[in-house]
């Protein structure tokens, strides 16, 4: 069994083949290819001061969840039980203050929302009464006639057009 990688950091048929292809779909991509030809062999090195960077900073995590679950945002217990208790009523306080705060929440969405409906019907009520008055005929049967000396324009009904 053959033991050495098909694309490897050399100047291979493989490597430029996928350099050539590269260049012809995208040209970064083929720069990519040809930096990994030309420098690839140092990737492991790279590869090493990667993983021990990102080892420590995701250790940090991990160490902030710990601090996370012991200060009440897990079922970790301190070990002094009058401490845990007072911190339990403080947070059922808190819990229950949060309730409060958003059962008067969705009171006040609701009148909003109510208030709003009725103004939008107000308008709309006013709307169509001044629709109403406007396209209602006349009870005297006589309508005036329009005067010679205001002349109409042109343009001024898209519908006389």
């Amino acid at each position: 069994m053959n033991t050495t990688a098909l694309i490897r950091p050399a100047w291979t048929p493989a490597t430029i083949a996928l350099m050539v292809i590269g260049f012809m779909v995208f040209w970064p991509l083929g720069f990519a290819m040809l930096a990994y030809i030309i420098w690839g062999d140092r990737l492991d090195g790279f590869k090493r001061d990667v993983n021990r960077a990102t080892d420590g900073i995701f250790a940090g995590c991990r160490r902030g969840s710990d601090k996370a679950a012991r200060w009440g945002h897990g079922s970790a217990r301190t070990g002094n039980v009058a401490f845990d208790d007072w911190r339990e009523k403080e947070l059922d306080r808190l819990a229950e203050e949060r309730r409060k705060l958003d059962e008067m929440l969705t009171e006040f969405d609701d009148y909003a929302r109510e208030l709003r409906r009725a103004k939008d019907q107000d308008e709309f009520d006013r709307f169509m009464a001044n629709r109403n008055k406007s396209t209602a005929p006349t009870t005297t049967g006589t309508t005036k006639p329009a005067s010679p000396s205001t002349p109409k324009r042109k343009g001024s009904n898209l519908l006389d057009d």
